[in-house]
């Protein structure tokens, strides 16, 4: 049944990780269940809200740069993220804002904007299974904690999103294989620490398609490799129980991939992190991975500068660069973060020598990652389409490549491919991260077409 009002709207500014993002999705699903459409361009919009991020100084102040050009377009405005719990702060900047909410309070942003935008539209609304999604129809996030129980030093993300809360394993396989059955060609898993998953619950097992299955990585892990779907592990940390995952890379079941952030190499450093597994051997666990699954793609972060980091510590994160030779590798210059425990840290160093360390390292990673691409040369290999140019380039990724963060594979001759398309291609050339291929059969399986609800984003 429909009333004659016309649905309220609201745009979404959606800030941050692929985990901020999930909230994101979460919050306009029920909006959208509550009868509210959502836009792309404040115009249209009845309602913004802003997914904050609080991460480093420089996100806050992105996420502040946000809120101020939302609040510019005379609509009114739902603060939530990780910015929520700053609110005296945000508050004396922007006093007239509808609402601020911290993380994960869906129920908080949905009354606000109940409150801001009132409607009396009544519909019965048809969700999809899994709720909506920000992300192309043919890839999606699959969130399987929320919050953190580590305490490293430089981090505030515990005292904005909590201790860790796994969801019941069921719960997650079930998410999974509605999306899988709706077209998602890749999921990639997400938390603040997957390896850490199920502990808190002490792996309580569930039931998923008549099985009990144990609620850490593991069982993860092999009820998403019974999908037949690209399964990607982000944020798993290097401790030994994850040497368990490995021979399902090399059986095929989930792709040969790991995000793991290391951050540094130098014992003194990662103490002074105070990160967990800093004791691990992570070169031994590297090569043991490597020799059961020789595909493995390994990527990582790393965070040079931090207080204390000397010249030594600095070669020995280089030396171990070297011997690691990962794959895909990221580096920032330490940021202080408000309420860090590493701002009271003595021996900053000077902005600079920062800047000159992050370059040491990005040089570095780039000629290993020069080497390891060439290397693939006249290799075929199947790859997901993400766009196709006008010229019919096709913009895909292989299984060594996550959305966003990591590099491209570019198919010329590619015009008849959609996005969610796979393709086998053979590998004609390289440079530092990307790779060029053509392909070399039409054999491509597509994904459902449709439009998704578009968002205003900051992605």
């Amino acid at each position: 049944m429909t009333t004659s009002a016309a649905p309220r709207t609201v745009g979404m500014v959606s800030l941050g990780c692929p985990k901020a993002l999930v909230d994101s999705e979460r919050i306009l699903t029920q909006l959208r269940a509550d009868g509210y459409g959502s836009v792309s361009d404040y115009a249209a919009a009845d309602a913004v809200i802003v997914n904050t991020c609080a991460f480093l100084d420089s996100a806050r102040q992105e996420s502040l740069d946000a809120i101020a050009e939302a609040q510019a377009s005379g609509r009114p405005v739902i603060v939530t993220g990780c910015m929520g719990k700053e609110e005296a702060l945000i508050r004396d900047r922007f006093p007239d804002l509808a609402a601020i909410t911290g993380a994960q309070d869906y129920a908080g942003v949905v009354q606000a904007v109940k409150r801001a935008a009132p409607t009396r539209f009544s519909e019965s609304v048809a969700l999809p299974s899994a709720g909506l999604k920000l992300t192309p129809p043919h890839y999606a996030y699959l969130k399987i904690s929320e919050g953190c129980d580590h305490r490293c030093s430089f981090c505030i993300i515990p005292s904005l999103r909590g201790d860790l809360v796994s969801r019941p394993i069921g719960e997650v396989l079930t998410e999974a294989e509605q999306l899988a059955a709706r077209g998602v060609k890749e999921l990639l898993v997400v938390a603040q620490d997957t390896s850490a998953y199920g502990l808190d619950i002490k792996y309580q097992p569930s039931a998923w398609r008549s099985l009990e299955r144990r609620a850490d990585l593991l069982g993860l892990a092999q009820g998403l490799g019974e999908l037949g779907i690209w399964v990607r592990l982000h944020y798993v940390y290097p401790y030994p129980h994850v040497d368990a995952v490995i021979p399902l890379m090399a059986e095929g079941k989930i792709l040969p991939y790991l995000d793991i952030p290391f951050q540094h190499a130098s014992p003194t450093v990662l103490k002074a992190m105070k990160r967990p597994a800093n004791t691990e051997k992570t070169l031994d666990r590297l090569a043991a991975w490597r020799a059961i699954a020789p595909k493995l793609v390994v990527r990582s972060t790393f965070v040079v500068g931090f207080p204390g980091e000397t010249d030594a510590d600095m070669q020995i994160l280089l030396d171990w660069l070297e011997a690691a030779q990962l794959d895909r590798v990221g580096c920032f210059a330490y940021e202080n973060v408000a309420g860090a425990a590493a701002n009271t840290l003595p021996d900053h160093v000077p902005e600079a020598v920062k800047q000159e360390r992050r370059a040491r390292v990005m040089a570095l990673s780039e000629k290993i990652s020069r080497a390891k691409l060439k290397a693939k040369r006249g290799h075929v290999m199947q790859v997901l389409v993400d766009a196709v140019r006008p010229d019919g380039v096709a913009l895909a990724r292989s299984a060594a490549d996550a959305p966003e963060i990591d590099g491209l594979v570019y198919v010329r001759d590619a015009a008849g491919a959609k996005p969610g398309d796979f393709l086998k291609v053979r590998i004609e050339g390289s440079d530092a991260f990307d790779l060029q291929a053509t392909p070399i059969d039409d054999t491509r399986r597509s994904a459902p077409q449709g439009r998704m609800h578009r968002v205003i984003s900051r992605l």
